[in-house]
């Protein structure tokens, strides 16, 4: 009898612990698949420029063996300017992205002009990513020759939104930070910390703007919500590092 009795008590404590381990186990499945969405709806940091190569990055309408202006230089992306226009040598992401935090630094040469553009179509039928993405504009404000227009300045959103008269642009040479953020048509430009840019796009305003200015005759500029991240090569030297978005 005792060792029967011994015998049950095993098993039953035997099935009691299998129990637990199972009911561990599944709350751990539980947990972990929350974190997995947590994350997924939070957003995590992809890096777009891994530091020593052009991996992720073609030729706007173009091959990844076409690119030969853009160089890598200590952990830098580095534009040749070797382009003589400002549409052969621009430079796109494999992927697309809508909605998205997008971070990068960046610094020019004197008399340099470049920029970043997002929601980007790649097709034939356009000569540059200019025609259907929105650019954040980087320049030599100080030193372009010939002056520019405030829509032409850093931080803009090119020949669209103005920068703020606050903003801070580091001397030539020398590592700015920026970020763009789009979320379902609301866009901020940040430079070196500080909001210079915040508009919604679609407005009456915005399509006043779009009408008038100078994507009048781009009857695609900013036409899609999803897109390829565009780097551009406008003749100069412009240097690029720590290239990441969130999507959002």
């Amino acid at each position: 009898m005792n060792k029967q009795f011994m015998a049950v008590g095993i098993l039953a404590a035997a099935i009691g612990f299998s129990s637990c381990n199972n009911q561990t186990n599944t709350s751990n499945e539980v947990s972990n698949a929350d974190s997995v969405e947590t994350s997924k709806q939070n957003g995590e940091w992809i890096d777009l420029f891994d530091g020593k190569s052009l991996a992720g990055w073609h030729g706007y309408n173009k091959g990844t063996d076409s690119v030969n202006n853009w160089i890598i230089e200590d952990g830098a992306l580095v534009c040749l300017g070797a382009s003589e226009h400002d549409t052969g040598g621009d430079i796109v992401t494999e992927r697309e992205f809508a909605n998205f935090e997008l971070e990068w630094e960046w610094k020019l040469e004197a008399g340099s002009n470049s920029g970043v553009m997002y929601h980007v179509v790649e097709d034939p039928k356009y000569k540059g990513p200019y025609e259907t993405g929105p650019e954040y504009q980087m320049i030599d404000d100080e030193g372009w020759p010939g002056g520019l227009e405030e829509w032409q300045k850093t931080g803009a959103d090119y020949a669209m939104n103005l920068a703020s008269d606050k903003k801070v642009v580091k001397p030539i040479g020398e590592w700015n930070s920026s970020k763009i953020v789009y979320n379902d048509g609301h866009v901020e430009h940040w430079l070196n910390g500080d909001k210079i840019v915040e508009f919604e796009v679609g407005t009456d305003e915005w399509n006043k703007e779009k009408a008038e200015g100078k994507w009048k005759d781009f009857p695609d500029y900013a036409s899609v919500k999803k897109g390829k991240i565009a780097l551009q090569d406008h003749g100069k030297k412009a240097y690029f590092k720590n290239i990441r978005i969130k999507e959002l």
